[in-house]
């Protein structure tokens, strides 16, 4: 059973670095939500809890259990940490460009999310929900603030996309920031959910 060890070893091997190739490939959400939340928290002005990556135990076996359940395992395991390892590049001076102008922004934003005038929609957006409780001078401005930022918005998932190397990424990319906007408002804003309908944190 010993002399097959070796090549079973190599299968294994190729097996593996194969998978990680692969995973390069696929879309990182976990990598690209700590992104998202990142950028939010630096447009918000909010802390980011601390990261906490799970505990993880190598499997150390005795000599005799080198069987395919056990490197099934340890693939498995590897598998996780490349995974959990992946990462999404947020630096490039476009980015921070955006991101700047958002910040800036949001000064003049966060006293209509805390009003209720402009609320979060489902697709990584926003728009004016209530109008009437913007005072009539603050309108106009209040319109072309939500028009640029949403404008920034689209310039940055695709900016974050494309930095990365994957342009295809964009809707994607979308569809992780239109869930952490919402998941780090404050409470008390509004939010719209999958169907549409308004809700108050």
């Amino acid at each position: 059973m010993m002399r097959y060890l070796p090549s079973f070893l190599l299968i294994w091997a190729s097996f593996f670095i194969t998978a990680c190739v692969t995973i390069n490939v696929y879309f990182p959400a976990a990598a690209a939500e700590k992104a998202a939340d990142q950028i939010i928290d630096k447009v918000w002005g909010t802390d980011s809890p601390a990261d906490k990556m799970p505990d993880s135990t190598f499997l150390t076996p005795e000599k005799s259990d080198l069987s395919p359940a056990y490197f099934s395992v340890l693939f498995h395991f590897f598998l996780q940490e490349a995974q959990a390892s992946a990462n999404i590049d947020i630096s490039s001076p476009a980015i921070q460009v955006i991101q700047s102008r958002m910040s800036e922004r949001h000064r003049n934003l966060e006293q209509f999310y805390d009003n209720g005038a402009i609320g979060l929609t489902a697709d990584g957006f926003i728009t004016v929900r209530d109008s009437k409780v913007v005072a009539l001078k603050d309108r106009n401005n209040v319109n072309r603030w939500v028009n640029e930022e949403n404008q920034d918005r689209t310039d940055l998932y695709r900016e974050i996309a494309r930095a990365n190397g994957h342009p295809e990424w964009e809707q994607e990319i979308r569809n992780v920031f239109a869930a952490r906007w919402i998941e780090r408002a404050k409470k008390g804003w509004w939010y719209q959910d999958n169907s549409g309908q308004w809700r108050q944190k």
